[in-house]
């Protein structure tokens, strides 16, 4: 089966050796967003809630690319510097996402690139072209 690789027009290149979205049949990986905006900057000096805002809106951008809505997400994997904000991002979340209740996993873990305090990853169902 192709991998199909893609980066999102909206967001800055990838500084590492990855891609923003892999798309394999019909779904699509999408590779773990930090709060960086369209130019590159991070902006881990932000509050929590600024960065859950932008991380969501990076992979808002990764779907929007492929034509996706946030309804097919399948799976979420949120990784947070501190537990304590695990109810921060919930409300945030289920904001952002409404009704849709994709898998998720939310872990703690005790740091991330950049000193950013949470990076997403996602999984999507997307039609085939």
């Amino acid at each position: 089966m192709e991998i199909k690789t893609v980066n999102a027009e909206d967001l800055s290149f990838p500084g590492g050796h990855y891609s923003h979205v892999n798309v394999v049949g019909d779904l699509a990986f999408l590779s773990g967003q930090l709060p960086l905006d369209k130019s590159g900057k991070v902006h881990a000096d932000k509050s929590f809630k600024e960065q859950v805002v932008q991380v969501l809106d990076n992979i808002d951008a990764c779907l929007r690319q492929l034509n996706t809505p946030r309804e097919s997400l399948v799976q979420v994997r949120v990784y947070v510097v501190g537990m304590e904000h695990w109810k921060d991002f919930d409300v945030i979340y289920s904001s952002w996402i409404g009704k849709h209740r994709p898998s998720r996993a939310v872990v703690g873990v005790s740091e991330l690139h950049f000193g950013a305090l949470l990076e997403v990853e996602a999984v999507a169902l997307v039609a085939r072209k």
